[in-house]
């Protein structure tokens, strides 16, 4: 199985049969705004089918393109939603126990896009993140980090505490040292994969628009989005 969307409880959420008609109650002009639970459940059926649309689409193409550019690496995505409630927009890459490819979305993320290509861009992104090693990079950056304080405390005289602070802080900054010039990465290879699919990545990127700008902050993750949509349509305009 390439994908697996435990969704199908969202899809019928909130339905309620009213045997006996009473007259209804009169709304609040806040209430009057809230759609109807048919509205809510008509736009999760066309989010979920939506999602299952462009996976099909983008999946056999990120594998491809994962094959042809790092032969001998594990390219079977397996594609999950984070069902759980309450979480805000997020989507991942990671890796399962035996080392396959996990691209994960949540229900926020799902339901927040505004159209395919918005939802094929970020899975573009987050597979590209695997075709590029980013995983064992950063892990290798944070081991370095953790290596280079830790031994520096120790030469200083710290104790048994400040040796084990130096060697998280330095795990942490090691493991930022270059995510702002992977998530880069990962747009740029992300526009490749999306366009090949058939969708359009810039229009994709205006996913940016709508999530909190980093700026670029020192040892921050993320670069600023102004950045992170340049690349995409200087990449764009390359394909």
């Amino acid at each position: 199985m390439r994908w697996l969307l435990p969704i199908a409880l969202l899809l019928f959420a909130g339905c309620e049969v009213i045997e006996t008609p009473a007259p209804p109650p009169q709304k609040t002009s806040a209430q009057a705004a809230q759609p109807s639970d048919a509205a809510r459940r008509l736009r999760a059926q066309r989010a979920a089918q939506q999602f299952v649309s462009v996976v099909n689409i983008m999946e056999p193409i990120a594998e491809s393109e994962c094959r042809r550019r790092a032969p001998g690496m594990n390219c079977d995505f397996l594609i999950v939603v984070d069902d759980r409630p309450g979480q805000p927009p997020n989507a991942f890459q990671t890796l399962d126990r035996s080392g396959r490819p996990v691209v994960a979305f949540n229900l926020a993320l799902i339901a927040s896009v505004e159209n395919a290509d918005e939802l094929a861009f970020v899975m573009g992104h987050e597979a590209s993140h695997h075709i590029l090693g980013h995983l064992a990079r950063s892990r290798n950056n944070a081991i370095a980090g953790a290596v280079i304080l830790s031994g520096l405390a120790s030469l200083s005289g710290a104790d048994a505490a400040g040796i084990r602070s130096a060697e998280e802080f330095g795990a942490a900054v090691g493991a930022r040292t270059y995510s702002k010039d992977f998530e880069l990465e990962a747009d740029e290879l992300g526009t490749i994969i999306t366009s090949r699919a058939g969708f359009n990545a810039i229009r994709g990127a205006a996913f940016f628009t709508r999530i909190p700008d980093p700026g670029n902050r020192f040892l921050g993750s993320h670069p600023p989005n102004s950045a992170r949509i340049d690349i995409v349509r200087r990449t764009a305009a390359r394909l």
